[in-house]
């Protein structure tokens, strides 16, 4: 005969009230999505919805907008199909959940007159800039398998909260996006690596990582010249929604501080690829009118390496949306080291 303590009891309730608390919430996102005359359908385990129902172009009222943003806090990334949005109509859409970030600086495919919008074949052009094909600009810049992910300018004080990027043109195959939760993959670890891990902090620099070609790099000169570096909390606070994030990525993390350089990249290593499991991911398969929602707090994604060679142009435009400074577990903020200061691009 087996004696159950009290103990056990107690956990078994407490997981099974978490469970219900669950699945009554989302339970009542469902119902509020149908109640606003869309449907919520997730693609993945961890990460990832469409959302059909919603005419973009048409605009969004009160509760739709609720939905959306309470489906993009819960999943993460969602991705809306077959949308005929402009620019104008693009930006329109952003408002409806932030205010868009205009920057400085953009290449010479983004559209004028739409200072909130960066066009992503922009792109293509940065190697030529610096004396390089795009192909060897990318070889340098993810000459490892976890280089390429990344958040939206996490080497910043106060990254985007959200982006949104929509599809103009995509080849017929390849050219895919991939995104990473990084809430699950902090909940995904053992409890005393969780513990250590709330108390890191991280400096996160533009080019971390990046081979320097032999001799004179015009590259490096001009990350030297824009240089941004900014200490995060290892792990944030989501602002909205409370999580814990593991907040890594593989393109601007340098160093963990306080720890030796060995120390450091072994951590790191772990802890991205804790972030990029396979099953904390989703990838999308981009088609013209497609758009994705992301939350840029509570993920990490990858564009795509394998389109590079296709004589087939992918053209995608971007609208990303204000964000807060970084909160660490003990209430501590991010520390800007260089190059950006909070509520200013």
């Amino acid at each position: 005969m087996t004696t159950r303590s009290a103990k056990d009891t107690a956990t078994e309730t407490t997981t099974d009230s978490a469970k219900d608390t669950t699945t009554d919430g989302a339970a009542a996102e469902r119902a509020a999505a149908r109640a606003a005359g869309i449907e919520v359908r997730p693609v993945a385990g961890h990460i990832g919805a469409e959302i059909h129902g919603a005419d973009l172009a048409a605009g969004l009222g009160a509760a739709q907008v609720a939905a959306v943003r309470a489906a993009v806090l819960r999943w993460k990334v969602v991705f809306f199909r077959d949308q005929r949005l402009d620019h104008a109509g693009h930006i329109e859409f952003a408002r409806l959940f932030g205010d868009p970030i205009v920057l400085p600086r953009r290449g010479k495919a983004s559209p004028a007159g739409f200072p909130e919008i960066e066009t992503t074949a922009d792109r293509l052009e940065l190697g030529g800039r610096f004396g390089m094909a795009h192909d060897e600009w990318l070889r340098r810049r993810r000459h490892t398998l976890l280089r390429g992910w990344h958040c939206d300018h996490g080497a910043r004080v106060d990254p985007p909260a959200f982006t949104i990027l929509r599809a103009e043109t995509v080849p017929p195959y390849g050219g895919d996006t991939t995104w990473a939760n990084l809430a699950t993959a902090y909940a995904g670890l053992s409890a005393p690596l969780r513990a250590f891990a709330d108390t890191l902090r991280a400096e996160h620099r533009l080019g971390v990582g990046y081979q320097p070609r032999p001799g004179d790099d015009a590259y490096v000169r001009h990350l030297l010249d824009h240089q941004t570096a900014t200490v995060h909390p290892l792990v944030r606070v989501h602002p909205e929604t409370g999580e814990r994030v593991l907040f890594v990525n593989g393109y601007y993390v340098e160093q963990i501080t306080g720890l030796s350089r060995p120390e450091s990249a072994a951590i790191l290593g772990l802890l991205i690829e804790q972030a990029t499991r396979p099953e904390y991911t989703v990838r999308f398969r981009w088609e013209p009118g497609s758009v994705a929602f992301w939350d840029n707090r509570a993920t990490v994604h990858l564009a795509p390496a394998d389109n590079a060679h296709l004589d087939h142009p992918r053209t995608m435009h971007r609208v990303m949306l204000t964000g807060d400074v970084p909160v660490g577990v003990d209430g501590s903020p991010s520390e800007p080291l260089l190059g950006s200061e909070a509520g200013r691009w």
